[in-house]
């Protein structure tokens, strides 16, 4: 290390050089690596940085210079640890980035080119500093601010201007205070690109697509633009894809499908479960799983890492980065072997002879996984002892040996409905769906993971850490009660929760379940609406077959809890456009009880006059919108009529009211 700026990397700078220079470097024109630095700091120090973050909103960037070569890295907390994601970049000389929102290298890979080749000139701590000052005074300010519910809302939708609205505040604040930049005036704003958009005056610096912001970094009076994404997950790291890292290992599984050797955890389908499947089975059950790219760039490797901690958090869990090295090699492997459950990337044939190093092997280059023939057995739980005694017909083996094996498993087919999820997956790929498509899909599965996981827990330990206000649910406030996933009967129920029994309790000992029960905690204080379990009784109306007066009362429930803006978003976070989105609500516009229709379109209302709910009343079919145009006429004309009645009833009594006098 010849430079560090604006301060020294605590850790051994030895371990760090060697991590910069990527395996075989010398025969490649250029490649990067990136890697996480784990470095302790005190709960004061932790509770500093939370603060500098909310009044600050830029990059926190280090810049590191070895043997001439620039490298930043960045922090960001978790818990008592804060993990810096580190990536290197080799084009003859190594370059290390990192970007805070959890996106990587590719992102400023341009800034990063123009500062190694400035470094080269001047190689002083001067030039060092002009390009940390450089990044740290990128403009964020116009980046709108979300809740966790708005974040959430974007993350599964694929709307191009979803929370527009909030991009116009924050210019408007701007231009109030007079600060607003001429440089975020666009000739390409969406006033002029899409006229549906704009509504009202001129539009200033309005994103194309506002799961982004689009800013720049001003570099040697070179403008380098730069996007972030506005709502972005802890686990996501680096500019990857999911696509890329599910053809890797779909297609030549498609073409000859291989049995895996059958371990309960993973094998959950049986032996030819799909090696994704098998990948996500063995994170999260806390698996050592190993990225083999022989003879491809280390970068590759790096970017398959974490893509799969992306994949399989789903952006609702967390703790795989924790643990996850990018790039990793021979010299790092007693290191290595003391971390439990790991995901790693590396590039030397040698870490494929050696299966008492991992669990589950990826050849990136051939497209197949390996489950190790030392991998530890997975244990018999009192949790798989419950759920065999109470439902024998459809318990999984006990024997060691699960994912199929018995006949009971065989018998249940694809009970779990991975396979009709892989099948689906693939088909969106190849119908060019897109990568927000293809992630959104992938956190729907999670959230459905999670969500049998709690009803598995609540039937077998009688409570679950995975459902919090079950009381408060069941209480029967505003007339409903109940809670959790929804299934369409009781035979359904024991054969999915047979099919997930093994890694819901191999998943129940990991450091992803654990954090997953923090994050719910503390979700729970911010929910605007508790009384309720918004999804379960959503889920009811599209799974089962309610009848009316059942199904009334879901929509007239739904219609007295859900009115402020935040009770709205919650109600949207439970019906995404993958569910169709809010179809199953416009049912009530059909029901026989005219209470119930009027009740209907004042929460269709309320949801249309919403920024984010405006959209998915947009996507709603134009059968429901005319019928909610009917019956919207139809109680103006019954209130128009009751007013019209009142009047004329007041003369009729008082006439009556003379007769009687008379007589």
């Amino acid at each position: 290390m010849e430079h560090q700026y604006p301060g020294a990397i605590s850790g051994d700078e030895n371990m760090l050089a060697e991590l910069m220079l990527p395996d075989q470097a010398h025969v490649r024109n250029q490649d990067w690596t990136i890697f996480f630095l784990h470095k302790d700091t005190s709960e004061e120090e932790d509770e500093a940085e939370h603060v500098a973050r909310k009044k600050k909103v830029m990059l926190k960037s280090r810049l590191v210079v070895e043997n001439g070569e620039e490298n930043v890295d960045g922090d960001k907390p978790d818990a008592h640890k804060s993990d810096e994601a580190s990536g290197n970049d080799s084009d003859g000389e190594d370059e290390q980035v990192v970007e805070e929102g959890g996106e990587g290298p590719p992102l400023i890979y341009p800034l990063l080119l123009l500062a190694l080749e400035e470094y080269f000139k001047s190689p002083y701590p001067e030039t060092l500093a002009s390009l940390y000052e450089a990044v740290n005074s990128m403009d964020l300010s116009l980046m709108p601010r979300l809740s966790l519910l708005e974040k959430h809302i974007l993350q599964s939708s694929d709307t191009k201007d979803l929370f527009i609205e909030k991009f116009e505040q924050m210019i408007q604040q701007r231009k109030g205070t007079g600060s607003l930049p001429e440089a975020v005036i666009s000739p390409d704003s969406p006033s002029k690109s899409n006229p549906d958009i704009s509504r009202q005056g001129a539009r200033h610096g309005l994103p194309r697509d506002t799961h982004e912001f689009e800013s720049k970094v001003v570099y040697n009076s070179i403008p380098i633009p730069i996007k972030i994404p506005t709502a972005s997950s802890p686990e996501t790291v680096g500019d990857f894809s999911l696509i890329k890292l599910i053809q890797t290992f779909s297609l030549p599984h498609s073409n000859g499908p291989q049995p895996f050797m059958l371990h309960p955890h993973l094998t959950t389908s049986g032996a030819y479960t799909h090696p994704i499947l098998v990948l996500v089975n063995a994170m999260l059950t806390q698996k050592r799983v190993i990225f083999l790219g022989h003879n491809r760039p280390s970068g590759e490797v790096a970017e398959a890492v974490l893509a799969a901690c992306a994949l399989v958090s789903g952006g609702i869990l967390r703790g795989f980065t924790r643990h996850a090295f990018p790039y990793t090699d021979l010299t790092k492997i007693d290191d290595l072997l003391k971390v439990p459950g790991f995901v790693a990337g590396v590039t030397n044939p040698a870490f494929a002879n050696h299966p008492e190093w991992w669990d589950l092997l990826c050849d990136i280059p051939t497209g197949r996984m390996k489950v190790s023939n030392r991998i530890e057995h997975a244990p018999i739980t009192d949790g798989l002892v419950y759920f065999q005694q109470q439902n024998p017909s459809f318990a999984p083996s006990t024997n060691g040996v699960g994912g199929g094996t018995s006949l009971n498993n065989i018998a249940l087919g694809d009970a779990s409905g991975d396979q009709a999820f892989i099948d689906d997956i693939v088909r969106s790929i190849t119908a060019r769906h897109g990568e927000s498509v293809i992630r959104s899909k992938w956190r729907d599965y999670i959230i459905k993971f999670t969500r049998i996981a709690a009803a598995f827990e609540e039937s077998v330990y009688g409570a679950s850490n995975l459902y919090i206000g079950a009381s408060e649910a069941d209480a029967g406030s505003f007339g409903i009660s109940g809670h959790g996933y929804v299934w369409a009967d009781e035979v359904g129920r024991g054969k999915e929760l047979g099919m997930n029994v093994w890694r819901i309790e191999g998943w129940r000992n990991t450091r992803s379940y654990y954090s997953f029960v923090q994050d719910l905690a503390a979700l729970w204080g911010r929910k605007p609406i508790r009384s309720i379990d918004l999804a379960h009784h959503h889920d009811r109306l599209r799974m089962l077959k309610l009848n009316h007066e059942e199904s009334g009362r879901t929509y007239l429930a739904f219609k007295e809890c859900v009115r402020s803006y935040d009770e709205i978003c919650q109600l949207l976070t439970v019906t995404p456009e993958s569910h169709a989105g809010l179809f199953y609500l416009s049912l009530g516009l059909f029901h026989p009880d005219r209470a119930v229709r009027a009740g209907t379109v004042e929460l269709l209302e309320r949801i249309a006059d919403h920024e984010a709910g405006r959209h998915f009343w947009t996507h709603l079919g134009r059968f429901a919108k005319l019928a909610f145009a009917r019956i919207k006429k139809e109680t103006e004309m019954v209130g128009k009529d009751t007013e019209d009645e009142s009047p004329a009833e007041g003369r009729m009594n008082g006439r009556m009211g003379r007769v009687r006098g008379r007589s």
